[in-house]
């Protein structure tokens, strides 16, 4: 009784230091034109909403809107770090370009990563935050009317 005890308790010590390790936040930064070839992102997207990044130069900026952020995660378990990070990062996306239509803004420039109000800017780049379980992508830009090229 005493060596199933000690087994048991041994199992329970090991599986209880294994449980912080997989609930780990890996920090990524993915390439953006990656994400934007997958999930069919550039047709869901469409083009009625321009998308610049970072410090990216954009056409004359007629008005600016307003400045807004969103934070979207989904279901990373099973998927490989770059299949859930491009899935949210198109999430992310399709939530900025719902708000501009909804402001009636043509584009969102200055876009940078949000993750915990923390802003990295990249033109090239996003943050992606995998889990064991969920990965996430907070994206803020500002929701601007542009002059036609």
């Amino acid at each position: 009784m005493k060596k199933l005890l000690s087994v048991v308790a041994l199992a329970a010590a090991t599986l209880a230091m294994s449980l912080p390790a997989q609930a780990a936040d890996t920090v990524l930064m993915m390439p953006i034109s990656a994400a934007m070839d997958a999930n069919d992102a550039h047709s869901r997207l469409g083009d009625s909403v321009k998308f610049y990044f970072g410090d990216a130069k954009t056409p004359k900026v007629l008005s600016k809107i307003t400045t807004d952020k969103t934070s979207q995660r989904t279901n990373g378990f099973g998927k490989s770090s770059e299949k859930s990070c491009n899935w949210v990062f198109l999430s992310a996306m399709l939530a900025l370009q719902k708000r501009a239509t909804d402001l009636g803004a043509n584009a969102v420039i200055n876009i940078v990563s949000n993750y915990n109000n923390q802003e990295k800017s990249s033109q090239t780049e996003f943050e992606c935050h995998d889990g064991a379980i969920m990965a996430g992508v907070a994206l803020k830009g500002d929701f601007v009317k542009l002059a036609d090229k």
